[in-house]
């Protein structure tokens, strides 16, 4: 498998700064009404997916975010990508504001900031060929001038993805989940973006045909030029394709470090227990972390650090204290008071 790209550029392309997301899931009035001592009282249901979450990408870079299921990455990703409005918190991009912009005014920067889905089967239309697909885009966006420029456009894609341009009129439903997942990344290059976010592009893909998958998007960001925001949860794609990584837990950034950082010297406990987890042949591994109790609910938060009900080194300042994101080490980022107290 190819190494990752090594970044170049010290800007950033895309900037989060305070970042939150939340759904009300209350559902209607009825529904809200609550018997609370001995009175009828309105109570609203809130999922807390993402809060607070900062980081920058620099232009080139692959910044993947980790975590377990339910950690909010998949709703970081569509909020980035205006897909959800935020409740609060900045999205940069290029150092311009575009959380706060209109349908209208967001057009210019659809172009430029592109999704590859989990599932590549639903993703696409069943009822549109490839040929189609991949030329709405191209038109929509006015990325060729005539119609056989867009062809020609849609061509040279489906080859550099390893799609045979003569089955341009065939339909989703002919072709294998890997080729499917192919013909998506070939939807998001075909108006040459600068920004793709990938969420969990090859979780639902057999092994071989992952590494194929990932190796098509290292290369692809080698020619083009490309800046991933990369959604996985499985760490072993993280080590090969990322540059940086993110741990997320219950809506927050736990730790964000370089990715031979992190993997040689996890310090924050839940990003220990992640990486103990990992299998692998051949190695001697240190005693797997065993974290106590369940991963509670984004209803209901914890107060304090949200990892300090299964934590194991947790104390009071932990139970009643929110963590800060704070550097260590010139590269990591870590939100743990034991860290900060040098405890861990």
């Amino acid at each position: 498998m190819n190494t990752p790209q090594q970044t170049t550029h010290n800007n950033a392309l895309l900037t989060i700064r305070n970042l939150v997301k939340h759904f009300d899931i209350s559902g209607g009035l009825l529904d809200q009404l609550k018997w609370v001592k001995g009175k009828i009282k309105r109570q609203r249901t809130t999922v807390k997916a993402v809060n607070d979450v900062s980081f920058k990408i620099k232009a080139g870079e692959t910044l993947s975010v980790v975590g377990e299921s339910g950690c909010g990455k998949s709703t970081l990703a569509r909020t980035v990508l205006g897909l959800y409005p935020p409740e609060s918190g900045k999205i940069l991009y290029q150092g311009e504001r575009i959380d706060n912009l209109s349908s209208a005014d967001m057009l210019p920067y659809r172009a430029k900031m592109q999704m590859i889905f989990q599932d590549p089967y639903a993703s696409l239309n069943p009822r549109m060929t490839v040929a189609r697909t991949l030329e709405e885009p191209v038109i929509f966006h006015k990325r060729a001038n005539s119609a056989n420029d867009v062809k020609a456009k849609v061509a040279e894609v489906m080859e550099q993805v390893g799609v045979d341009p003569k089955w341009a009129d065939r339909y989703p439903h002919e072709f294998s989940g890997g080729q499917r997942q192919r013909i998506s990344i070939a939807r998001a290059l075909t108006v040459d973006p600068e920004f793709i976010v990938a969420d969990e592009p090859v979780s639902a893909l057999d092994v071989s045909i992952q590494a194929q998958i990932l190796n098509l998007m290292m290369d692809a960001q080698e020619q083009r030029g490309l800046t991933y925001l990369f959604i996985t949860h499985d760490l072993s794609v993280v080590k090969h394709i990322s540059n940086r990584v993110a741990v997320m837990y219950l809506g927050t950034v736990c730790e964000l470090a370089p990715t031979w950082h992190l993997f040689e010297s996890p310090r924050h406990p839940y990003t220990q227990a992640l990486l103990s987890a990992i299998p692998e042949l051949g190695h001697l591994k240190p005693q797997r972390v065993k974290l106590k109790g369940e991963v509670p609910t984004p209803i209901n938060l914890p107060a304090g650090c949200v990892f300090h009900g299964r934590c194991l080194y947790a104390d009071d300042r932990c139970r009643n204290e929110i963590p800060n994101l704070l550097s260590y080490d010139g590269n990591a980022h870590i939100a743990c008071h034991g860290v900060e107290e040098k405890r861990l």
